[in-house]
């Protein structure tokens, strides 16, 4: 796609929005479903989670303290995440996940992917 023509798309989106069409429009376009789960106190919550299949899991840091995210399997890991800081993972298979922050070891939490 030219520049011209992406500018032209960006345009009429941004023309759109706020707009009764922009709820079609954004329907069209919306990604896979999005939950977040909140480290904050030491814990994370919810502490366990169920979620489809093809869902994006956000791990949020609303703690002092730096907090890690780490997939039991080895299927994904974060680095630390400072206060306010996020980490992102799309679970596209069913199973039970498990997860732990390498810093706090006794934070622990479950995905169930159906």
């Amino acid at each position: 796609m030219s520049l011209r023509r992406l500018l032209s798309v960006s345009a009429m989106v941004t023309v759109l929005q706020g707009s009764p069409l922009a709820t079609e429009a954004t329907a069209v376009a919306s990604p896979a479903p999005s939950t977040i789960v909140v480290a904050k106190d030491f814990m994370f919550a919810p502490a366990s989670l169920t979620v489809r299949a093809g869902s994006t899991v956000t791990w949020t840091n609303s703690d002092d303290e730096p907090h890690s995210v780490v997939g039991e399997a080895g299927l994904f890991r974060s680095g630390a995440l400072d206060t306010g800081e996020s980490f992102s993972f799309r679970f596209d298979r069913p199973g039970t996940y498990r997860y732990t922050c390498s810093i706090h070891p006794r934070m622990v939490g479950t995905i169930v992917v159906e």
